[in-house]
């Protein structure tokens, strides 16, 4: 029988210190799965990590980059054919400065991009459904009337 389990995150890097914002984009490098993709930050939720802990440590292993605020802005289920798994993924949005991220091994390039074209640019449809949220939750800088509920950090 198909399992199902939370175990995934996928965060996405904010800079609302420019105009329009600017997303933060990765290529996954040669050798790894996916080669030339472009996503988010991406990973696996460790046993005993809650999913805000999982995207803190991933952030600083795929970019070297601090969070100065993180929001939960959804969940998205995909499944994973070899394992036979409904995977559940946490999405949330980080607000960092713009800076030069330091490359973990898993992505050879990046880029800052405004919303429009960093939504052209990555690979998972869902990655796309999830900027768009974000980008209508973060509208005005934070997330407004629910801050309180979706503001982790």
């Amino acid at each position: 029988m198909t399992d199902f389990r939370v175990g995934a995150i996928d965060v996405y890097l904010l800079n609302l210190h420019d105009d329009p914002w600017d997303v933060l984009v990765l290529r996954r490098a040669a050798g790894v799965r996916c080669a030339g993709a472009w996503e988010a930050v991406h990973g696996r939720i460790e046993p005993g990590e809650t999913p805000p802990e999982a995207a803190i440590r991933e952030i600083a292993e795929e970019t070297g980059m601090k969070v100065d605020r993180l929001y939960n802005v959804g969940c998205q289920a995909f499944y994973l054919h070899r394992p036979d798994v409904v995977l559940m993924s946490v999405s949330f949005a980080a607000l960092v400065g713009r800076s030069t991220p330091i490359l973990g091994p898993e992505h050879d390039r990046f880029e800052w991009l405004p919303f429009e074209i960093a939504m052209e640019r990555i690979a998972w449809p869902r990655s796309r459904q999830a900027l768009s949220e974000i980008r209508v939750l973060l509208r005005g800088g934070d997330a407004g009337a629910v801050e309180d509920v979706l503001r982790v950090l």
